[in-house]
């Protein structure tokens, strides 16, 4: 998070996304590297020591600037004990056996940081990012050894509706617990009758309607765009993944080694289980080779010099590599001599699934 920068003839400060206007994200909902909200606050600590006596304007890169030098140096020392407090105190609770969810439920801001509008979840949120801040220092697991291995949605969902007394029991407990309010509840009841029989449409209707409640109630932005993408879904309408990463002029920055990193997360393991693969793969524009070895389902790579053991030579420019990752081996530009071990290697790539459901199996 140390990304700020001064113009000093203008006593201007920029903070990139270390300080804005929201409580931001410890970890992102869409998935991520837990942050460090420790280093986070001693930053923004640095940040105040370093330029509060010169400074007059403030600003990030997603908000409106902070003008003058009492309201800079309030505005960042509230940010920094926002993530101090998040920090120190997720621990305390921890110190004590309360759990991820059991410290998100306890957690108070002080009434100082409560009051400040620039420490409010519109982004992050105090209950996402406590258990984020959990799950950096002691994982998944709780400790508890019931919660240890349970079985995966579906199954524990039907032994729950099971235990309950069918889907129509659970839809109308569902129901009662709409209609007073008590849509956490609702939305627990439904997810397990979802995922028990995905097509039972008063349970979608229910559910969709009950997360449409959750999405219009959330100050939380991401929060709320979670619960409304699921009623969505509900409805017959799943949009997918809306952003794609694939732009030519990104992909072009990725450096060779992070296209064969593409390549090792697309491998089907258990479908590689038994090939034996060794190629070079030389990248023409740099006048680098790499041997590429698949074995037990893992592809491995390293630089080194092109050998005569390899059982195919690849020839192509890095931009080529970009149909590889893709699976595509007969793409012009990929100048192929030897075995089918090419071939091979691309019969096992399993590409990821951009339209995944959310909210049912």
């Amino acid at each position: 998070m140390r990304c700020t920068s001064t113009s000093p003839e203008f006593r201007a400060l920029c903070m990139a996304e270390n300080a804005t206007h929201t409580l931001h994200n410890v970890l992102t909902l869409r998935g991520a590297v837990v942050r460090d909200p420790h280093v986070w606050s001693a930053y923004l600590t640095e940040a105040i020591a370093t330029f509060s006596g010169r400074t007059d304007v403030a600003f990030a890169s997603h908000h409106w600037p902070t003008w003058g030098q009492d309201r800079v140096d309030t505005f960042l020392s509230t940010q920094r004990d926002l993530y101090a407090y998040l920090h120190d105190q997720t621990l305390r609770l921890a110190n004590q056996g309360h759990t991820g969810s059991e410290i998100a439920e306890m957690f108070t801001l002080s009434p100082a940081l409560e009051q400040a509008w620039n420490a409010h979840g519109y982004y992050g949120s105090v209950s996402h990012n406590v258990k984020a801040i959990y799950q950096r220092y002691l994982g998944w697991f709780d400790g508890n050894p019931a919660r240890l291995w349970p079985h995966p949605p579906a199954e524990l969902s039907s032994r729950y509706v099971e235990a309950i007394g069918g889907l129509d029991r659970v839809v109308g407990l569902a129901q009662t617990a709409f209609d007073a309010g008590d849509f956490r509840w609702a939305a627990t009841l439904l997810d397990h009758a979802i995922f028990t029989n995905e097509h039972h449409q008063a349970a979608r209707d229910l559910y969709a309607d009950t997360l449409e409640q959750l999405g219009y109630g959330s100050e939380n932005g991401s929060w709320r765009n979670f619960f409304l993408s699921g009623s969505t879904e509900l409805r017959g309408s799943n949009f997918g993944t809306p952003t794609k990463t694939d732009a030519p002029a990104i992909m072009a920055q990725l450096s060779a080694t992070q296209l064969f990193d593409a390549i090792a997360v697309a491998v089907n393991g258990p479908a590689a289980w038994n090939l034996d693969l060794v190629l070079d793969i030389t990248i023409l524009d740099t006048e680098t080779n790499y041997r590429v070895t698949l074995r037990n389902g893992v592809l491995v790579y390293l630089e080194q010099e092109a050998r005569e053991d390899a059982a195919a030579t690849i020839r192509l420019q890095k931009s080529r590599l970009l149909a590889l990752v893709a699976g595509d081996a007969t793409s012009p530009g990929i100048d192929a001599e030897g075995d089918d071990s090419l071939s091979q290697l691309m019969s096992v790539l399993d590409p990821g699934d951009d339209n995944f459901n959310i909210v049912t199996p």
